[in-house]
């Protein structure tokens, strides 16, 4: 092959390749991120402020609020808490609004008494329980419940010791802790509306609560929600 040839070949090739430099690259499709596991999203906010117990005007803020006792409601289901009473509460206001929310804002006086700080989720999840979890009884738990102890103590040879204690699974207790924090109220400037779980601590018996007052104040002002036991 003649040296012309080649040049002819050459030149086309070069340009080419040289366009193609050139060229914008597209980058690569990414997925999106993933949300982290442990990231406070709070409860999904009810339809209107009037489907909570009660609900004032802050500002230009309507804060909803609606009393749960020692029951923890989750995007996954009920648990419950013997320590800590909790407060499931929303934050409405005008299309486009947003609003500063801290869980330090709230506090909860029952039976005309002190009025109780909010707490942190963390304190919280140390405390919770699944009643749908049933503790896989051990052999030795599920005879001592059907049988005679022929030299145990008590009358009639009846094995008087304790159960055993019941062990919760690592994993079971940290799938509540993560429950309880994304269900917690989110802090910082959110749009509206916004809604989440407040805890107090409270290891009163429910059915001697006769008066429940939550009072909220924040940067858009103050209000005292009365709620039912």
């Amino acid at each position: 092959m003649r040296v012309s040839d080649l040049t002819k070949i050459a030149l086309p090739l070069a340009l080419c390749l040289c366009l193609q430099a050139q060229a914008p690259q597209t980058p690569p499709e990414t997925a999106p991120p993933k949300e982290p596991a442990n990231e406070i999203k709070g409860m999904p906010p009810r339809a209107a402020p009037g489907d909570y117990q009660a609900h004032q005007l802050a500002g230009n803020v309507t804060i909803a609020a609606e009393f749960t006792q020692h029951s923890i409601a989750t995007l996954e289901g009920t648990l419950t808490t013997e320590d800590y009473v909790v407060v499931e509460v929303g934050f409405f206001g005008p299309p486009g609004s947003h609003a500063t929310l801290s869980a330090d804002a709230f506090t909860l006086r029952i039976n005309g008494k002190k009025p109780l700080p909010s707490q942190p989720y963390g304190l919280v999840v140390g405390n919770v329980k699944d009643p749908e979890w049933v503790p896989p009884e051990s052999a030795s738990g599920e005879k001592s419940k059907t049988s005679l102890s022929s030299g145990g103590s008590g009358a009639g040879g009846l094995n008087n010791d304790p159960p055993p204690p019941v062990h919760v699974p690592f994993e079971l207790q940290r799938a509540m802790g993560l429950r309880v924090q994304k269900a917690a109220l989110p802090g910082g400037d959110r749009p509206l509306p916004q809604a989440g779980l407040l805890f107090f601590r409270y290891g009163g018996q429910e059915k001697k609560i006769h008066s429940i007052e939550l009072t909220y104040s924040g940067p858009g002002g103050k209000t005292t929600l009365t709620l039912q036991p």
